[in-house]
């Protein structure tokens, strides 16, 4: 047997490892942790590169990227996606990076893990750049639905918050999307102060039109400069208030269960009852209404780690022992140990929180 779970401390970390609970783990195949909860959605990064260099991301001059031979491969991609759905029953798989359509062989991995046998919900989080080309091969290959990375339907601020002048081919993918078949395209977008704060409403009403559903997600601390700054970000309230002078927003009444997005009904401002419903509009307020509480997610890095939370100081090694001999058994055990220490939350708001020093493109949302 393999031990203790390999834990190392995240790349670029100095500090801050999560202790072991107490408590024995319990004999359950799922990945439960100390609070109660079972991870069910299982975001896979493929790979830490990115073709563009978002402010709040990446540094201007990109950051050292894993060598090829350190990320795992295909056949180890789809080896942890079936212990993940057989065996500790993950039902949602979605593949992340960086920029996963780097990744010359992404339909040939979706392709492979819509073919399991305990076949999961496959979803992609892209900037849809050389999306055009690929869709219908993707959507062929058994891709449910894509989450698309979009902050401003503006050009010029588009290049402002990428460093790149792509906006016509993120819509452009985003066409290529529809054309192929894939349903409910979600738009992921985040506000930031003096640059695209004001695009919400636009924003929300260029999605509405496209039948997309758009989700705002606070700007979190996980920008490689580490410039972020929880006095001034752009908060879900303030989301709210500023899409209301356009919209009248509802609660959604569909239980939320265990999504990080809290849904809003979107109709015209001053509309009646009986008026058409416009769509729906989702928040993500990570920072200031966090759902630590009913979190579902699992996470792999894309060299094979395992993160038991978004922020975690530390990942427990698979990709180490697999490459070594162990047994799908040893590997299973070795993940649903790291997740039994899943901490309670991830402190943002506590006066002892350290960002992680990996940035959201090195560990996979």
């Amino acid at each position: 047997m393999l031990g203790v779970p390999q834990l190392r401390l995240a790349p670029g970390t100095a500090s801050g490892e999560e202790s072991a609970p107490a408590q024995p783990r319990p004999h359950v195949p799922g990945l439960l942790d100390t609070y109660g909860r079972t991870a069910t959605d299982l975001r896979i990064s493929l790979t830490d590169r990115c073709n563009l260099r978002c402010t709040y991301c990446m540094p201007a001059e990109g950051l050292p990227f894993q060598p090829a031979s350190k990320l795992m491969q295909r056949d180890e991609i789809v080896r942890l996606a079936r212990l993940a759905t057989g065996q500790l029953g993950v039902r949602q798989i979605r593949f992340t990076g960086g920029e996963p359509l780097l990744r010359k062989d992404l339909v040939e991995i979706i392709r492979d893990v819509a073919a399991l046998d305990a076949r999961p919900e496959i979803s992609l989080t892209t900037n849809a750049i050389g999306l055009t080309g690929r869709a219908q091969a993707l959507a062929d290959a058994g891709l449910d639905r894509v989450n698309v990375s979009l902050d401003t339907i503006c050009p010029e601020t588009f290049a402002i918050i990428t460093r790149r002048p792509f906006l016509e081919r993120v819509l452009k993918g985003i066409d290529a999307l529809a054309a192929a078949g894939t349903r409910h395209t979600k738009i992921n977008a985040v506000l930031i102060p003096g640059v695209n704060d004001t695009h919400g409403p636009d924003l929300l009403e260029w999605a509405l039109a496209g039948g997309h559903e758009l989700r705002f997600i606070e700007q979190m601390p996980l920008d490689a400069d580490h410039i972020w700054d929880r006095d001034v970000m752009i908060t879900a309230g303030e989301i709210r208030r500023r899409l209301s002078e356009r919209f009248d927003l509802t609660p959604d009444t569909v239980a939320r269960d265990g999504a990080p997005a809290e849904l809003y009904v979107v109709k015209h401002r001053g509309a009646s009852v009986e008026d058409p419903v416009l769509g729906k509009v989702g928040i993500i307020a990570s920072v200031t209404e966090a759902f630590c509480a009913d979190c579902r997610r699992t996470r792999l890095t894309a060299e094979g780690g395992v993160r038991s939370c978004l922020f975690s100081h530390v990942e427990t090694d698979l990709l180490g022992p697999m490459r070594a001999g162990a047994s799908d058994a040893e590997v299973a055990d070795l993940w649903r140990r790291a997740m039994w220490a899943k901490p309670s939350g991830h402190s943002m708001n506590s006066a002892g929180f350290e960002q992680p020093a990996r940035p959201m493109s090195a560990i996979g949302g």
